[in-house]
């Protein structure tokens, strides 16, 4: 089975310009046909969904590219997998610190913002008293 880009830009929600911006990168290599026209592959599909699970995941375009050409390069998968794991193991921590620093900024948020009713509350106290003198 074959697809044209229209086809896999409306799959993956991307622009035409994107899945030409992976074919510069040396991503993907589609076959044309005699008029000039790109023809994708399974094989191109399958790539596409290891660039776009990669970018989710937070991988940079060069870790994406490794994994995409050991695709290629090795059929028994082997070597990606390897990869695939060493890179993910990276990014588990530097997502594992993003969410400590992100706990600690929301415990200071809670804490700014219940100084702040704190801070209100009283404010309100003090007026109610200037009232009833």
């Amino acid at each position: 089975m074959t697809f044209n880009i229209s086809q896999l830009s409306e799959e993956f929600g991307v622009s035409t310009r994107t899945i030409r911006y992976y074919e510069e990168l040396d991503l993907l290599h589609p076959a044309r046909t005699q008029s000039g026209r790109r023809i994708y592959s399974k094989s191109d599909v399958t790539k596409l969904k290891l660039i776009f699970r990669g970018k989710r995941f937070g991988f940079s375009l060069e870790e994406i590219k490794e994994m995409v050409l050991l695709f290629d390069e090795d059929r028994s998968g082997r070597k990606q997998l390897e990869r695939t794991i060493e890179y993910g193991t990276k990014r588990i921590g530097e997502v594992t610190d993003l969410i400590q620093e992100l706990e600690g900024m929301r415990r200071e948020l809670i804490e700014l913002r219940d100084d702040f009713a704190r801070k209100l509350e009283g404010e309100e106290s003090l007026h109610e008293c200037d009232d009833n003198k």
